[in-house]
């Protein structure tokens, strides 16, 4: 059983955030991400980066979607899917976007079914759909954008540190 940590993403981290995504079909360049996000990665000493997210302040100059902090993209490498590391990185970015902010918000690709599910759990509340919000355009549907109040419980994001158990495929 891997001991995993979330931590900050740091730049020696990039690569492997970068393959990640690759592996999963996708591109990222945390290269290109600004300073002052809330950028997390998950790994361990055997097991390097294993998930990484992010969340940052957006101003889309939509009429639907809001300016403010944004939960961004997660991405979980195939072998820890299911295990609820998209949900333990949720947690911590919430925690963090509570130091700053009273709501959060996130947009969804309406075809994007546990990214929905996940949303969901975490008391994200729909707020619109459409074609696109701002500069994010969904090809072949449409995308949702949620909305959550932030608590003052949201600040505390729990233990970084954790065990996980991987069963054999």
């Amino acid at each position: 059983m891997p001991l995993l940590s979330i931590r900050d993403l740091v730049e020696a981290d990039f690569p492997s955030v970068a393959a990640l995504s690759r592996s999963l079909g996708r591109t990222c360049n945390p290269g290109l991400w600004r300073g002052g996000e809330c950028r997390l990665v998950i790994s361990s000493a055997e097991t390097g980066v294993v998930a990484w997210a992010r969340a940052h302040y957006w101003d889309p100059q939509d009429p639907l979607a809001s300016a403010g902090f944004y939960l961004g993209g997660v991405e979980v490498a195939p072998n820890y899917q299911g295990l609820g590391l998209a949900h333990r990185l949720s947690r911590a970015r919430l925690a963090w976007v509570a130091e700053r902010a009273t709501d959060a918000y996130c947009v969804v690709n309406s075809r994007n079914a546990a990214s929905i599910a996940l949303q969901r759990s975490l008391g994200f509340v729909e707020q619109a759909r459409a074609a696109r919000f701002g500069t994010v355009e969904f090809s072949g549907g449409e995308g949702i954008l949620f909305r959550r109040e932030l608590q003052s419980s949201d600040a505390s994001a729990g233990s970084r540190t954790f065990t996980i158990e991987i069963k054999d495929q």
